[in-house]
């Protein structure tokens, strides 16, 4: 069985000891770099299909869930200790939409972003609009990121965009929305006031560079 296949296998049987084994044996062998798109998010795409033909329950997802977390913490950790001291790319914020509260593929984008340079701020999950923009005006970012996995919480978005817009700030920062919605439906990301979005989240480091030099040019997606 492929390493992948173990890996998503362990997560679903809540082997946490050997899910962590299997991650640092690889890890030891290739390296950390290029963990995230290469075990990990193959790993939890795989569980993805499965989850969408019913062949996983609500409880395996719900462990897989917390031990992948735990897995992303411990990475995250030895991802800022690899990059530390080197020129980062700029600050972003990161968080779920208001009333979401599911963080692990915001987690999943964080640490991609990290392992590429930015200076990640992430406010978690449930965050209401205006702490989002509070927060890129304070550190200087010029880009945010908002993650969402259902439409009725992905329609929060809008108040982040008018938030951003209310300030005067249009064009100055740019807005990445992420999550299964936006996936499975790119085109709320214009309808829903967003710049920009990733087919997957080893896409995140592109489309934010992207965003932030649309940013700096001070312009929308249609003006650029």
């Amino acid at each position: 069985m492929k390493t992948v296949e173990l890996l998503a296998d362990f997560l679903l049987s809540a082997n946490r000891e050997k899910a962590s084994s299997l991650i640092d044996d690889w890890v030891t062998q290739h390296g950390i770099g290029n963990v995230l798109v290469e075990i990990l998010t193959p790993a939890l795409r795989m569980m993805g299909d499965l989850w969408e033909k019913e062949d996983v329950s609500i409880a395996q997802a719900y462990v897989a869930s917390k031990i992948t977390d735990e897995v992303l913490a411990n990475l995250s950790e030895s991802l800022e200790g690899r990059v530390a001291g080197l020129a980062t790319k700029g600050p972003v914020v990161l968080g779920n939409a208001e009333d979401d509260c599911h963080p692990l593929g915001r987690k999943i984008v964080a640490a991609f972003l990290r392992a590429d340079g930015w200076l990640v701020h992430d406010l978690g999950y449930d965050v209401e609009p205006k702490k989002f923009v509070d927060r890129a005006i304070t550190v200087g970012a010029k880009v945010i990121g908002v993650s969402a996995m259902m439409y009725t919480t992905a329609e929060n978005v809008r108040a982040v965009r008018a938030e951003i817009n209310g300030r005067g700030l249009q064009g100055r920062i740019q807005l990445a929305l992420g999550g299964a919605v936006f996936r499975l439906r790119p085109e709320l990301v214009e309808q829903f006031g967003g710049d920009g979005t990733a087919a997957d989240a080893s896409g995140a480091s592109e489309l934010f560079g992207k965003l932030w030099n649309r940013a700096e040019r001070g312009c929308g997606a249609d003006n650029e």
